[in-house]
This record gives structure tokens, C-alpha cells and sequence, in this order.
């Protein structure tokens, strides 16, 4: 039988003051989770405690069934099978992180399975479109331009995250603008390199960045030293971020849905295609796993074609034989 509006209210209340508060300060303090990552564990697990609320229990003393019921309705309302499994693994830890600290005899969550996910590829620019894109700034005449291409370009030519960029200081770059230190998930850190055309886009922006910096005063981004920076001097933010590049990608006339992590997508991918290890391209995205990084061993078509045609010794065979036989007519 479900509680009262009231009660439920009361146990969902007891519960973000108690053990999902206690969670949280052990992913943020002992694990060191980004904020990000405590967002999304926050909002899953609060949709959970409200599901049990209306249910009459807490969320540490519901069993395998009712995880499974929270599970299902998520599925009946319509979520999408990534965020479904996105909360049962912000479900797992809870329970793993309950169990470790005896809180509870056993983990409710251990035998439940993810759903299955559509396996889809990345979205990524082929190297001629992310040519054209990352030119876009110097022609739209739009926003800022010197910042928008330097953005870009080093978003792109050190494959960041979107958190990793707005977070990026000067302080962690190269003095020749070569690279940077990054501090990646999980509080990982790696050395990032930037491109030619990175550095020369860098370098035609600090300086208006310094002058809008002073310009802004003791409400500037001088106080954190932030890499990228909105035209009031703050840093910017991700949503800020998100919103250049929409804008670019609405004028870009390439017709697909460029967002910030497509340029991050495009990066591995072409180093991929490249012939680059995939190993040191784990390296430089940062990834943990390197299950992760084999997303980006596909290649399209024509690059395809075009080894095929210039390693196949038939091919390079035929291709003799036909420019002897017709020297020979």
C-alpha cells in the first residue's frame, strides 16, 4: 500500500539528509568524482528515492524485486535504454558502497543486467568538414570570432571533453602553446598536444583575452586564470560552450548535429584512421578502459577503398600491366 504525498515526502527528505548524502560525500571526497558525475548520481538516485518513497521504504531496505519494479517503469515511461542503465549503475554503487560499510548484509542490485543499447557510432566530422568548420569563426562574422576559432581548434586537436575545456587554465599550458596538462575524469591526468593552427588561433587570442580580463576587473576570469572566457571577461561556462557551437554548426551548411563532442569524436577517429595505435590514443582522450577507445576503429568507405588500392599487391599488378600493355600498342 503507498504512503501519503506527506510521508513519502518525509522518507525522501530523511533519506537525501542520510545515507544518499553520505554517498555523495564519499564519491566526492574518497573517490574524487566530478561534479558532472555527482549530478547525474544525485539525479538518479533522488528519482529512486522518490519511486520508494511512494512505496512505503527507504532506498537502503528495498530488495532485488523493487529495484527491478523502478527499473521497469523507467523502461514503461519511455527512457532511453543508456539513461535506464546510467541510473542502475548509480543504483549499484549505492548499494556496493552500502554493503562495504555494513550497512546492509547484502547487495540487491549485484544480479540485475543492463538492458541492451542500440550500438551506434560516435558523431564525427570527416577531415574536409572539420576543416571548413573549424574556419566557420573567420567568415561567419558572429560572436567572437579570434576565441571561437581558438576554441575550436584546441577542443579538436587535443580531443577534450567539454569539462576539460571550460576548466582549462593558463597556468596548465606550454609557454610555446604546444600542449597542456589536463585533469580528466577521475582526476586522471595527461599530457594534451595542440595543433599548428591551434597554437596560431591561441595566439591571436590571448591577447584580447588579457584585455578583456582587465577590462572586467576583480569580477574576471584573473581570479581562476580560465583559458576560455565569455566577452564580461568570466570563464565560460559548458552551457556556453554548447551554445558557440550550435551556433557555428547551424551555419556551417554541412547538415548534421555538431555538438561539442563531436570535435572530440573527430579527433580520435582520424587519428584512428590515420594508423595511430589505439592504445596511445587511449592515452590521449583519457580513457580508463580501452574498450572505450575501440569505438573509433571504424572507418568510413573511401578510406577504406583508398588503402585497399594502394597496399593490395594485385592491385598495384593490374595497375602495371595495364600501363605495359598499352606502352606496348
Amino acid at each position: 500500500m503507498k504512503n501519503k504525498p506527506g510521508a513519502a515526502q518525509a522518507i525522501n527528505d530523511t533519506m537525501q539528509s542520510g545515507r544518499i548524502r553520505e554517498y555523495s560525500d564519499y564519491l566526492r571526497v574518497v573517490r574524487g568524482v566530478s561534479a558532472r558525475t555527482l549530478e547525474a548520481y544525485g539525479s538518479d538516485l533522488s528519482s529512486f528515492a522518490n519511486y520508494c518513497g511512494n512505496h512505503g521504504i527507504v532506498p537502503e531496505a528495498a530488495d532485488s524485486v523493487e529495484v527491478k519494479k523502478f527499473i521497469a517503469d523507467l523502461s514503461a515511461e519511455g527512457t532511453a535504454s543508456v539513461s535506464v542503465n546510467r541510473a542502475l549503475s548509480s543504483i549499484r554503487g549505492f548499494y556496493r558502497w552500502l554493503l562495504r560499510f555494513g550497512y546492509r548484509p547484502d547487495d540487491p542490485a549485484v544480479t540485475l543486467k543492463n538492458l541492451k543499447t542500440p550500438k551506434t557510432l560516435p558523431a564525427f566530422l570527416y577531415e574536409k568538414e572539420m576543416a571548413s568548420f573549424s574556419e566557420l569563426p573567420d567568415t561567419a562574422g558572429i560572436l567572437w570570432p579570434e576565441r571561437d576559432k581558438a576554441l575550436i581548434l584546441t577542443m579538436y586537436s587535443a580531443g577534450l571533453r567539454i569539462s576539460e575545456l571550460v576548466e582549462l587554465t593558463i597556468k596548465n599550458m606550454e609557454p610555446d602553446l604546444g600542449g597542456a596538462r589536463i585533469i580528466g575524469k577521475g582526476n586522471r591526468e595527461r599530457q594534451v598536444f595542440f595543433s599548428d593552427e591551434a597554437r596560431a588561433a591561441l595566439a591571436a587570442y590571448l591577447p584580447l583575452r588579457a584585455e578583456r580580463v582587465r577590462k572586467a576587473g576583480a569580477n574576471g576570469a584573473g581570479l581562476t586564470g580560465r583559458l576560455f572566457i565569455n566577452r564580461k571577461g568570466q570563464p565560460i561556462s559548458v552551457s556556453g560552450v554548447r551554445w558557440i557551437i550550435s551556433e557555428y554548426s547551424e551555419r556551417s551548411g554541412l547538415h548534421k548535429n555538431i555538438h561539442p563532442h563531436s570535435l572530440r569524436h573527430s579527433f580520435a577517429t582520424h587519428l584512428v584512421n590515420s594508423g595511430c595505435n589505439v592504445r596511445v590514443v587511449q592515452e590521449l582522450l583519457g580513457h580508463a578502459s580501452i574498450s572505450t577507445t575501440q569505438r573509433y576503429t571504424h572507418v568510413d568507405i573511401e578510406h577504406l577503398k583508398k588503402v585497399y588500392a594502394e597496399s593490395h599487391p594485385g592491385i598495384k599488378k593490374s595497375k602495371n600491366s595495364r600501363g605495359a600493355e598499352s606502352g606496348k600498342k
